[in-house]
């Protein structure tokens, strides 16, 4: 075993000070992800910062054409809040596909974003509806928050604290999972809002990203049959034992016109 100084602070100034003060600390949101790392020793912070006892980071509001999301809202309530159901349908359809009950239970939105992973499902959510990310000290454009694998714009000291989506005309969300641990080998999510369409999708590169000929294809035409013809290239995508680059290529394509259909 290795030492751990475990601190549970009940705001986010105090969240700030402890990592600020501590170059290894890292912050415990849902854990889903840092738990089992800790326990493979991929990872050895000598502080662990945990969110928990910061009280009003889980919430669900509905207002000024927005869904508005606390850092520390459960996957799961995401995906039973009647409020999103009617807001946007697919966003509480993506919560309610990512990993298991016993995951959807105790993982959050916030840790899921800040986490980054390229297969996580709620990226797609944030760049598809051109959702804007909210910490303590700004707020961050969904297109501009995804930087690389596992990295985003957050700076040191920064916390999410919420996430607000734009309600969209249509949105649908499609994913294909890996049957063991149910992340996206490829998952799209599409949205046809007053702004326009946006086509975003995630599993496939080093992080979710969006796919701009396919928004134009809509754009011009809210149907499946849009997508027809468009190639999309195997170049920079993700290739290991589960998917090759081609084959992400191509379920690309595949799962954004299901996400169209989905969407209606």
């Amino acid at each position: 075993m290795y030492a751990t100084n475990y601190h549970r602070p009940t705001s986010i100034a105090d969240a700030v000070k402890l990592l600020k003060a501590n170059d290894e600390a890292k912050l415990l949101a849902g854990g889903q992800t840092l738990i089992p790392t800790l326990k493979q020793r991929l990872a050895r912070p000598g502080d662990l910062v945990d969110l928990a006892g910061v009280k009003d980071l889980s919430y669900i509001k509905v207002e000024g054409g927005k869904v508005t999301i606390g850092a520390l809202t459960r996957h799961a309530d995401v995906a039973a809040s009647d409020a999103v159901k009617r807001a946007i349908p697919a966003l509480a359809h993506l919560a309610g596909e990512i990993g298991d009950p016993a995951v959807r239970n105790r993982g959050t939105i916030g840790g899921s974003l800040a986490n980054s992973d390229p297969t996580a499902d709620y990226p797609a959510a944030v760049l598809g509806l051109g959702a804007t990310i909210q910490t303590n000290e700004r707020t961050i454009a969904g297109d501009d928050y995804f930087k690389g694998l596992f990295e985003t714009a957050l700076k040191p000291g920064e916390i999410i604290t919420a996430v607000s989506f734009p309600v969209a005309e249509k949105a649908g969300y499609v994913k294909f999972p890996n049957p063991a641990s149910r992340y996206a080998l490829v998952g799209v999510f599409v949205a046809k809002a007053a702004g326009g369409v946006r086509v975003a999708v995630t599993g496939a590169g080093p992080c979710a990203f969006r796919q701009k000929d396919m928004e134009a294809a809509l754009g011009k035409s809210w149907a499946a049959s849009a997508l027809d013809g468009i190639k999309v290239s195997a170049s920079g995508l993700n290739g290991d034992i589960h998917a090759s680059a081609e084959y992400r290529a191509h379920l690309i394509g595949v799962m954004a016109k299901r996400a169209v259909a989905a969407a209606g």
